[in-house]
């Protein structure tokens, strides 16, 4: 089987935008799941509905790869998993490497989900000495000293890093010193990469925030539809009038 190393995705040099190649694994799980259903054709309405896209949006990215589906039957399944797979270079083998083997890196090493996608976990990584030799998913964790010789001998292109914030950037320049050159960040920082090396960059904690403003702003809009105070602004109104005994110093501090 060919590896990552020597062959890369075709989807920059045909020119698909960035935006379609980031909802392509929308539309393969949507398909993936119909295929597993034994569904053999997918209407654009029933396949944008089900990847959380617009129809005519779903119609112009398949564009980009040629396929136009067939008036009044839709598109065949089977062809689009086999379509979209290839573009996304997941018929070839991908070894990965995970740096960090902490309660994050070993979920990761857990999750099954890679290897049904064509990522091979290729090697799990700590600095911890503590680490070397225990097995995390069947895989024996080896110390960080061994990182440049496993990327080397197993043609590493991918690298995940779950290491602590403060050594991701050490991390990451060392994988791509070894030849790595497309890195899932999980480390809460951000990394400094030259031209040519591609960063994915997952942060919980941001997601959270940004559902927090969502939800702060739900419940704004909720308060000022009932005529009611929101509950920030129903706080900072208590501090203003919980005056103290000489009336202009509240009596109870806020923490």
């Amino acid at each position: 089987m060919a590896t990552g190393r020597a062959h890369r995705p075709a989807t920059r040099s045909r020119g698909i935008p960035e935006a379609t190649v980031a909802r392509l694994p929308l539309y393969l799980r949507a398909l993936t799941a119909l295929s597993e259903r034994s569904v053999p054709t997918v209407s654009s309405e029933e396949l944008a509905a089900a990847a959380g896209v617009n129809s005519a949006k779903l119609r112009k990215d398949f564009s980009y790869l040629g396929s136009y589906g067939t008036r009044g039957v839709g598109y065949d399944v089977e062809y689009l998993v086999y379509q979209i797979s290839r573009e996304l270079g997941l018929t070839q083998d991908w070894p990965v490497v995970i740096v960090g083997i902490g309660n994050l890196g070993a979920a990761l090493a857990n999750y099954g989900g890679f290897a049904s996608r064509g990522f091979r976990v290729a090697a799990l990584i700590d600095a911890d000495p503590g680490m070397a030799g225990k097995p995390v998913a069947g895989i024996p964790v080896q110390h960080t000293d061994e990182l440049e010789k496993i990327i080397q001998d197993d043609g590493v292109s991918i690298g995940v890093i779950a290491t602590p914030a403060g050594a991701a950037q050490q991390v990451c320049e060392r994988l791509v010193a070894a030849g790595v050159t497309s890195i899932l960040n999980f480390a809460p920082t951000v990394l400094n990469v030259p031209e040519g090396v591609d960063v994915r960059k997952v942060d919980l904690s941001i997601e959270l925030q940004i559902l927090a403003f969502h939800e702060q702003r739900k419940a704004g809009e909720e308060a000022a539809a009932d005529g009611a105070v929101p509950p920030v602004a129903a706080r900072k109104q208590r501090h203003s009038t919980d005056q103290g005994p000489d009336g202009d110093v509240p009596a109870v501090m806020p923490a």
